[in-house]
């Protein structure tokens, strides 16, 4: 069993920087994928990033290429989202979420994910 539990969330400006964390516990954690996903207030939980289980591989959003990204921290258990150039249509919820497929893949389907954590609200003023 994996238990998912974000934090770094907030309020930042637009144009701002902020990283959110999704600390694991659970020893099969690092052979999963990881991904980020998030929800705004009256709209479909959509993909962020995802990454491999060691790394190799992460795929993006179109939305946030060149601005965000994913990284994870072996050792620790825990998957980062570094986000820079922030904008107002970033505000949302930002939900992680463990993988049980092939190790290698960085998923991008909602219904690819076995573990979700709680979220972290992040909020974006222009």
């Amino acid at each position: 069993q994996v238990q998912l539990v974000e934090s770094g969330g907030g309020l930042v400006q637009a144009g701002g920087s902020l990283r959110v964390s999704c600390a694991a516990s659970g020893r099969t954690f690092n052979t999963y994928p990881v991904g980020w996903f998030r929800q705004a207030p009256g709209k479909e939980r959509e993909f962020v990033a995802a990454i491999s289980w060691n790394g190799g591989n992460t795929g993006y959003a179109d939305s946030v290429k060149g601005r965000f990204t994913i990284s994870r921290d072996i050792p620790k258990n825990t998957v980062y989202l570094q986000m820079n150039n922030l904008k107002p249509e970033d505000t949302a919820v930002y939900y992680c979420a463990a993988s049980k497929t092939a190790a290698w893949k960085t998923p991008q389907q909602r219904d690819e994910y076995d573990y979700w954590g709680q979220g972290t609200q992040v909020t974006v003023s222009s």
